[in-house]
């Protein structure tokens, strides 16, 4: 890494500091992680067996919950028939972390009966991911779907056209909103910008990340963001066909049209299937890089030299700000605050159910430790799949070395699979768990505390640990759970995005 990369990279905390970062740049790791870290119960595992009862349980759909989406229409929420002025919001954070700010300043917008422009997404500093959202989403379809709610443009009228994220970033500017409080009310929203827009006819909002709050809001307000969240963000075309063709090579492996072809970008595959059912597969996000490793402060089993170079790169990121590190690893792990490594998730798979014949697709970014790390999971799940083994170089070339790509088409299979889990909790996590909870799908949410406290316990049989594993994820399954008080709404979507049925 140069002189400039390390300055940078200390400095993120202070140019960024609300920043989500979800991967980090390549930096040497230990290469001595063992294999199986515990190897008596994968042992076991790796000889399990499961009964056709299981197999019919685990994949059987959710039930009915008694919940819908609601899709009543809300006369509130029609568009006013003069706008008072321009709303601008700039993005930073991942995918998902900017999805949610979308649908947040559709709602601010609507607010104050403004025209939102197009939300601009920053840079990402980590990746050097430039992605804008007309590369991510369909624009028209955003626009069309909201046309009778919130007035929106692709780009500001010519008179505005200095109020560009460089001209805030030179000076300090009257139109620029930048002291909105995390979580702020609706009534702070026109209390402090309305006056902006009615001087000055436009408002740059930034920082814009979590700036709206999710309590105390119109029901007409909430029921907008659920539209804008699961109606209104649709990706890209070539995004949806590269996921049609994985979701297809995942159900119909035995195919013939399903045969990556090095010569044809993304051939005619959905048209292509077998006329016997359909196959079953689970999507695992496996969020286990050496940010998600370093900032847990926990043992992962790789020996001194990888604890050394977490701990120094944990500092040189975060200084003496990560909490954990104050820990012992047994703390850290019963109380559930270690992610899970690749084998510890193929183990939690294993105990659950899944056999060895499970198609598994990996929905990650690059994981700490590589494939030695990743191999321990794939001799549980050796049909274990992810974009480059599913699809060519050529099919993949529009995505490659775009992080925001490359995770809208892990969601986008994330959303057609019949099983997903997400390993351990964050940005992608929260916003798979609600989507899937509107849609009734079956999401497996891993009990960390349970799970940590498990691993400590080197006495364990596999048997007991396949009984206190499945004992413990019976209600972690999809099962509708209604948000609370400061819990988040794309998390939690019932009961504002959803009806009793």
């Amino acid at each position: 890494m140069s002189g400039n990369h390390i300055i940078f990279v200390l400095l993120l905390p202070i140019l960024f500091p609300t920043l989500s970062i979800d991967a980090s740049p390549t930096i040497p790791f230990d290469l001595n992680a063992p294999k199986f870290r515990h190897s008596r119960l994968a042992k076991s595992a790796l000889q399990r067996q499961t009964s056709n009862e299981e197999q019919s349980e685990l994949w059987t759909p959710l039930a009915h919950q008694g919940w819908k989406p609601c899709s009543e229409p809300d006369a509130a929420s029609a568009v006013p028939e003069k706008s008072e002025g321009y709303i601008q919001v700039f993005l930073d954070g991942g995918l998902n972390q900017q999805r949610m700010g979308i649908c947040d300043a559709v709602v601010v917008a609507k607010i104050l009966n403004a025209t939102l422009v197009i939300p601009q997404l920053e840079v990402n500093p980590v990746w050097q991911d430039s992605s804008s959202f007309e590369d991510i989403f369909d624009v028209d379809h955003f626009i069309n779907v909201l046309k009778d709610d919130v007035s929106i443009v692709k780009e500001l009228p010519d008179k505005f056209s200095w109020s560009t994220r460089e001209y805030y970033g030179t000076a300090i500017r009257p139109t620029r909103i930048k002291t909105a409080p995390v979580h702020a009310s609706a009534h702070w929203y026109l209390e402090n910008v309305s006056p902006v827009l009615q001087s000055y006819g436009i408002a740059a909002i930034a920082p814009f990340s979590h700036r709206l709050t999710f309590d105390n809001m119109p029901k007409y307000l909430q029921h907008l963001r659920c539209k804008v969240n699961f109606q209104a963000l649709a990706f890209v075309p070539h995004i949806r066909h590269l996921g049609d063709a994985l979701i297809n090579r995942l159900r119909y492996p035995s195919s013939e049209g399903n045969m990556v072809s090095n010569n044809n970008y993304l051939r005619e595959v959905t048209d292509l299937k077998p006329k016997q059912g359909t196959g079953k597969f689970a999507v695992l996000h496996l969020r286990f890089d050496k940010d998600m490793a370093a900032h847990s402060a926990c043992d992962f089993g790789g020996g001194k030299a990888e604890n050394l170079a977490l701990a120094k790169y944990r500092q040189v990121i975060w200084g003496g700000r990560v909490i954990n590190s104050q820990f012992t690893d047994e703390e850290l792990r019963s109380q559930g605050r270690c992610p899970l490594t690749p084998e510890e998730v193929g183990l939690l798979l294993a105990a659950l159910g899944f056999d060895n014949s499970t198609r598994l697709y990996l929905a990650s970014h690059k994981v700490y430790g590589g494939e030695r790390r990743i191999s321990a999971l794939r001799s549980l799940f050796p049909l274990m799949e992810d974009k480059k083994s599913l699809a060519s170089s050529e099919e993949r070339a529009l995505i490659k070395g775009k992080a925001s790509l490359l995770a809208a088409v892990d969601y986008y299979v994330g959303m057609h699979s019949d099983i997903f889990v997400s390993a351990s909790p964050g940005n992608m996590h929260n916003a798979m768990v609600g989507h899937r909870t509107y849609n009734n799908m079956k999401t497996i949410r891993p009990n960390m505390a349970l799970l940590g406290q498990l691993f400590l316990n080197k006495t364990l049989t596999w048997s007991e640990f396949q009984e206190s594993v499945v004992d413990g994820h019976q209600n972690r399954q999809g099962q509708i759970r209604l948000r609370k008080p400061k819990q988040s709404l794309y998390t939690y979507p019932a009961p504002d995005c959803m009806c009793q049925a």
